[in-house]
């Protein structure tokens, strides 16, 4: 399950299983509960707050846990819309977030670092990929509203529909990411980038970020209906 450090006014979301150096960190039921509670945490948090959201080895996030939504499809929107909750909470977040992606994130996953307010990215290794085309997957509508807002448009449309992974280098050219650093550096460099801007923490700035995002807020936060898996 997720879990959380600190590093001065920082908090850092690791994504994945403490100890497990290569969990997928795939959103089931329990993971995004777990996420909540850590939200919570940071959010209920007093003084100065930044979030740094990151994992540990090959993965950031493979989204989407096909092992658990496959067999129970008649529950897939309303798992879809548990999913589209998180990302409606750290888009208005009240604390500056970024995304550390250290590793793959393919999927729900990328749109997970999307939801946050900057991107840092490894520079040698791992992909930010939409791959729901190639996998005769859609997307839900809230889904196309975030990446679509939060990504150039050129890059949205190519992101979605061919499915490219896009490297370090290739994800700051294309407008996805806002920086990338070397492993050993990713993690310092995000920490670094946001938090000068702890003190800012609090229902000002998540009310600023609601009054950005207005479109998309009610976009995350539609019911999702009819949503079928295939060809």
């Amino acid at each position: 399950m997720p879990f959380l450090e600190k590093q001065g006014d920082v908090f850092i979301w690791y994504l994945g299983t403490e100890g497990e150096v290569d969990s997928e960190a795939r959103f089931s039921p329990d993971w995004l509960s777990s996420a909540h509670a850590i939200l919570d945490e940071v959010e209920q948090s007093e003084g100065p707050a930044a979030l740094v959201t990151t994992a540990t080895g090959k993965f950031f996030s493979n989204g989407l846990d096909l092992e658990y939504i496959l067999p129970r499809l008649d529950q897939l929107d309303t798992y879809l819309d548990s999913v589209h909750e998180i990302f409606h909470r750290l888009v208005q977040f009240p604390v500056p977030t970024v995304a550390a992606i250290q590793g793959h994130a393919f999927g729900a996953g990328a749109m997970l670092a999307t939801a946050h307010d900057f991107r840092v990215m490894r520079s040698d290794r791992g992909f930010y990929c939409l791959p729901e085309v190639t996998l005769q997957m859609p997307f839900t509508p809230s889904m196309t509203a975030l990446i679509t807002s939060r990504l150039p448009g050129q890059t949205a449309l190519e992101a979605m529909s061919t499915g490219r992974r896009f490297g370090g280098a290739d994800a700051l050219t294309a407008g996805i990411v806002d920086q990338t650093e070397t492993g050993e550096d990713l993690l310092a460099a995000a920490v670094a980038r946001v938090a000068p801007l702890a003190a800012l923490r609090g229902p000002n700035l998540g009310g600023i970020k609601a009054g950005i995002h207005a479109d998309l807020l009610v976009a995350l936060a539609a019911k999702t209906t009819g949503t079928r898996i295939g060809g």
